[in-house]
């Protein structure tokens, strides 16, 4: 008689333990069926950064060959202020003056428009990742590795350097420049 109740139990376990095993595999699949669903998010969120970030920067390769131009109109000016001339050429100087700052705003304001930004670095501390140093000068006025003096203005495309700053850094004075 005690072989029945167990050979009764058997019958009853079996199915219990195939639920259990068959609820196992579902909480299995389940967990990756949400792990793939999320994976496939995260690419697609990836994706999108990645042709907003393409979108944004596209143009970077002109826009670095359009400094140069921006270089060449601040000599133009300099060298027109330094020219001067006499009392006849004043107003041609005068006029050219002002014509050469008209293109230079306007290439500005392009520029600015593709997100491009000039910055200086004057009186800064030296940053290797914004400024690059072209001389070391000893200066007991600043403080040593700051920027005293630029050679050129530096640009940042909507935050990125798109051109370091040429800079001279302050050295102590008992250090002397290089």
């Amino acid at each position: 008689m005690t072989d029945a109740p167990l050979s009764g139990d058997a019958p009853a376990e079996e199915p219990r333990s195939e639920v259990e095993e068959l609820r196992r595999q579902l909480d299995d699949k389940q967990d990756r069926l949400l792990r793939a669903l999320a994976e496939a998010d995260n690419v697609r969120r990836r994706a999108q950064r990645d042709r907003e970030e393409y979108v944004r920067y596209a143009n970077e390769a002109l826009l670095r060959d359009l400094i140069p131009v921006l270089d060449n109109l601040d000599r133009a000016l300099a060298a027109v202020r330094a020219a001067g001339g006499s009392t006849g050429e004043a107003s041609d100087v005068a006029s050219l003056l002002e014509g050469v700052e008209l293109i230079q705003r306007e290439l500005l304001k392009v520029l600015e428009r593709a997100g491009v930004t000039r910055y200086s670095a004057v009186g800064q501390p030296f940053d290797p990742t914004r400024h690059e140093a072209i001389a070391r000068v000893p200066s007991p006025d600043a403080a040593p590795d700051t920027v005293v003096a630029e050679q050129l203005p530096g640009y940042l495309l909507h935050g990125r350097v798109l051109r370091a700053a040429l800079v001279a850094v302050a050295a102590a004075p008992d250090e002397g420049g290089a």
